[in-house]
């Protein structure tokens, strides 16, 4: 099966305190976006679309050397499901899976996505979601599951009511699509929550209401559960980054 990425990389990163697009600020000396292409490399994905926003011509300039990437530009940002959306003219006629990152998630494992592609392939899904438990969920969206444990859909913690900010499974922004299934169900977004955003989390509940196979799977690694929004959390991402091995 065919595989293509799309990584979001159009964000500023205002509480990183640089000039510097967030994707492109160092982790162990390297942007951390670099880590995020390599991993991708190494499962066999050899197209991808970095959707660029803030400073769109120094991300361009910054990963010109990387083959397969190409750029598609968000000039406004409305949100993920949005960033995505603005790939439909390249992935118009696609067949085949599509991961969807972000691109300041240096520590996205190889294996994690190696799991989700293997089963998602193997199952013929519409989506697949890489989740994880985590200890304090705050600020993350959380996956919601009914009676019988069956994904239903993602909320966001801004739009969560008080019960469902208790749930530890939360989405870490991972998630293989079959192209044509995602496009659908873009054609479907819309931005009726609090932020008056497209949420790309949305899509995987929309898939689901067609009767679509949709799952999400909770495969990440606990590394995976650290976020980069600040540099406090740079500082934490590159002592876990040194403790496996990693190196610039």
């Amino acid at each position: 099966m065919k595989r293509l990425a799309v990584v979001l990389a159009a964000g500023k990163g205002t509480r990183m305190k640089s000039e510097l697009p967030k994707v492109l600020v160092p982790a162990l000396g390297r942007p951390m976006i670099e880590y995020v292409l390599d991993a991708l490399a190494k499962v066999g994905v050899d197209q991808v679309l970095v959707v660029v926003g803030h400073r769109a011509d120094l991300v361009r300039e910054t990963l010109a050397h990387r083959r397969g990437v190409r750029f598609v530009e968000q000039t406004e940002q409305l949100g993920t499901g949005h960033a995505v959306m603005v790939c439909r003219d390249e992935l118009a006629d696609f067949d085949g899976s599509v991961v969807v990152l972000t691109g300041d998630s240096p520590l996205v494992q190889t294996s994690s996505l190696e799991k989700l592609l293997a089963r998602f392939e193997q199952e013929k899904m519409a989506c697949l979601l890489g989740t994880l438990e985590k200890e304090n969920p705050t600020g993350l969206g959380r996956i919601v599951r009914d009676a019988e444990g069956r994904f239903t859909g993602i909320v966001e913690e801004k739009d969560a009511t008080e019960q469902q900010r208790q749930i530890r499974e939360v989405n870490m922004s991972t998630y293989v699509f079959d192209c044509q299934n995602m496009l659908s169900a873009l054609d479907k977004l819309t931005n009726q929550n609090r932020q008056r955003e497209y949420y790309i989390t949305d899509c995987p509940a929309i898939l689901r209401q067609l009767g679509l196979p949709v799952d999400a799977s909770p495969v990440l690694e606990p590394c995976e559960a650290l976020s980069v929004n600040s540099m406090e959390d740079l500082r934490l991402v590159e002592d876990q980054m040194s403790r496996l091995g990693y190196t610039n």
